[in-house]
């Protein structure tokens, strides 16, 4: 077993945070009406692609109905809609849909992250909670040698990034960069930055993110693989 998918065992066995272990063990258990035939993950969810990729993805947790049902972030929800089908658009995964863990969906150069692995009540986080989670976020960056340019997907998303390379003594800005959809920085001597809005039902029924908005981060990202 490599030491990745020895790290993902370890988040899928983690009960760090109390209030989330609570929240995403009630959420399997109750379900919701659409889907309650569906036997709920409802634990952590591991991280999931392409473990030699130069293409980084982190987002921000799963959704209740969404990675906490089917145990796969992006999995089952509309966000997951979107994602999916830009990165097939640029090559960087074989289908344009994911529905389940057994859905023969495979990722080519890249790989998906997130900021904690539990479903948070109401979406939203706790500062300690982040702190509980970030060790498995360093592990895996300091594991995925070879990524060339991160897409943080949402302010917390882009924001944990940045703050996890400056953890680990990578970062070479000065300050924290400013969170705008489609900016890039040279975060450190061999990796960009990329922020987008995240694929929210929020961002993408209100027309805060269109498609063609978030192709286009796809599109830079492939560009800067191609250069590097």
């Amino acid at each position: 077993m490599t030491k990745l998918a020895i790290l993902q065992e370890s988040v899928i066995g983690c009960r760090r945070c109390p209030r989330l272990v609570k929240w995403r063990e009630k959420v399997a258990k109750e379900k919701t009406r659409r889907f309650a035939d569906w036997d709920y993950w409802g634990k952590p969810n591991p991280s999931f692609g392409d473990s030699n990729a130069e293409l980084l993805l982190i987002g921000l947790a799963p959704a209740a109905h969404g990675g906490n049902r089917t145990g796969r972030m992006f999995t089952g929800d509309r966000s997951g809609d979107w994602l999916y089908r830009a990165l097939h658009k640029f090559g960087f995964a074989n289908q344009p849909t994911s529905l389940s863990r057994d859905d023969g969906l495979r990722l080519a150069n890249c790989y998906i992250t997130a900021t904690c692995r539990c479903a948070p009540p109401q979406n939203k986080l706790l500062p300690e909670e982040i702190r509980n989670c970030r060790p498995y976020l360093l592990r895996e960056l300091e594991l995925l040698r070879r990524v060339k340019v991160i897409v943080g997907l949402g302010k917390l998303g882009f924001d944990s990034t940045f703050s996890s390379l400056q953890e680990l003594g990578w970062s070479t800005l000065e300050r924290k960069p400013t969170f705008a959809h489609g900016k890039e920085y040279k975060v450190t001597d061999t990796i960009t930055l990329i922020a987008s809005f995240h694929p929210s039902q929020q961002n993408t029924f209100t027309g805060k993110l269109s498609e063609p908005m978030f192709d286009a981060i796809f599109r830079k990202a492939k560009k800067l693989l191609e250069v590097n």
